[in-house]
């Protein structure tokens, strides 16, 4: 008798003990329950959701910008250009275009180019040309638009070499160096120059040598924050040439694409102006050549450009002009002008405010925009 009573009880707590690892199974497979500050507000966060704090911080979305390409920067500034500055074109069609082209008539013609602040010899030389080829000689008179279209074209000249020297020979990088006077958009076009260069996936480095204008500098770095690009700068009235050279030490070192250095543009005399430019250079020419001189022209500013053109074309030896803000307020005809000024072309041209607002020069897309 007591064996079996034994038995039983033996049996009962096996039982209770099954019993008991069932339950707590049963519980541990139950979803932990989750305080209210812990939901999200759509609600629960799935199972596979990670809490935000597990992301590793490479894994993290970049925040720098993809600038625009080249394609479609250079569509947009065609369609700009040809709402802004079609006037010129369509006031010269207009007269082109009268039954008879009198004296009146041409000396209106002649007006108008002086106007687009094209220049006087360029003037003269496209009105004799037009008045040569569309005289009436028995014959039906040329499609007038098709004439001028020529001759603009012509006059911008197709033929100069608008390509950005941005690499340098064997490998090493291309130092570009940009000049220009304050309130040129000098320091904002560097920084848009980047921009392109980032979009055609080029390694690019920046210096910040304007050191006489902190927001200058300050200006710099934003830019190339925004697309990931180092910006080398000094001490706020520091020495430009310094900067310079650091920067295109610190090209060399990264083995970058293209070194873009910003300088000073202070005009108060010429002789100061080309000592401080003059050492920029030679300095940076210690570890490479510069490959570009880059000047920037507002074209807004007309003949007062030239003069700009005319210091900077006798204190450095410029290579291509970026002409800014050649909006619906600027004279187109300053293209030509500041060719002949110095005889070097136009290689970027800018019509706004934008990041991507910069875009290379085309003969035939300009005058096809002037013409409208």
């Amino acid at each position: 008798m007591g064996d079996q009573i034994y038995l039983i009880v033996g049996v009962v707590v096996v039982v209770l003990v099954v019993a008991g690892l069932v339950l707590r199974g049963r519980r541990t497979q139950l979803p932990a329950a989750r305080e209210p500050d812990q939901l999200s507000p759509s609600g629960p966060a799935t199972a596979t959701e990670p809490a935000a704090a597990e992301v590793p911080d490479e894994a993290a979305p970049s925040t720098w910008e993809r600038p625009e390409g080249t394609a479609s920067r250079m569509a947009r500034l065609r369609a700009r250009l040809a709402g802004s500055q079609g006037g010129l074109g369509r006031g010269l069609l207009l007269l082109l275009s009268r039954d008879r082209l009198d004296e009146d008539t041409w000396e209106n013609i002649e007006d108008t180019l002086l106007a687009a602040d094209i220049g006087v010899a360029p003037t003269q030389q496209v009105v004799q040309n037009l008045r040569t080829r569309l005289r009436v000689e028995g014959a039906e008179r040329p499609d007038a638009r098709a004439v001028l279209r020529e001759e603009l074209i012509a006059l911008v000249d197709p033929a100069m070499d608008r390509r950005l020297q941005i690499t340098g020979a064997d490998g090493v990088p291309g130092v570009v160096l940009v000049v220009g006077v304050n309130g040129s958009g000098k320091t904002t076009t560097v920084g848009k120059i980047a921009r392109i260069l980032v979009a055609e996936n080029r390694s690019v480095v920046l210096g910040a040598a304007d050191t006489f204008r902190a927001a200058a500098v300050d200006q710099l770095a934003t830019w190339g924050e925004r697309v990931g690009v180092d910006v080398v700068r000094g001490a706020e009235g520091g020495d430009p040439a310094s900067v310079a050279f650091e920067a295109v030490r610190a090209g060399i070192a990264a083995d970058v694409d293209t070194v873009v250095i910003d300088t000073a543009g202070r005009l108060q005399n010429k002789a100061g102006l080309m000592d401080e430019l003059g050492k920029v250079k030679r300095v940076i020419e210690k570890q490479l050549p510069v490959t570009e001189v880059l000047l920037v022209l507002d074209a807004t500013t007309g003949q007062n450009g030239l003069v700009q053109a005319r210091v900077f074309g006798e204190v450095v030896d410029v290579t291509g002009i970026v002409l800014t803000k050649l909006d619906g307020s600027a004279k187109g005809g300053i293209v030509v002008a500041v060719q002949r000024e110095l005889g070097v072309p136009v290689k970027l041209v800018g019509l706004g405010e934008g990041a991507d607002d910069l875009a290379p020069f085309e003969a035939s897309a300009f005058v096809d925009a002037l013409l409208g």
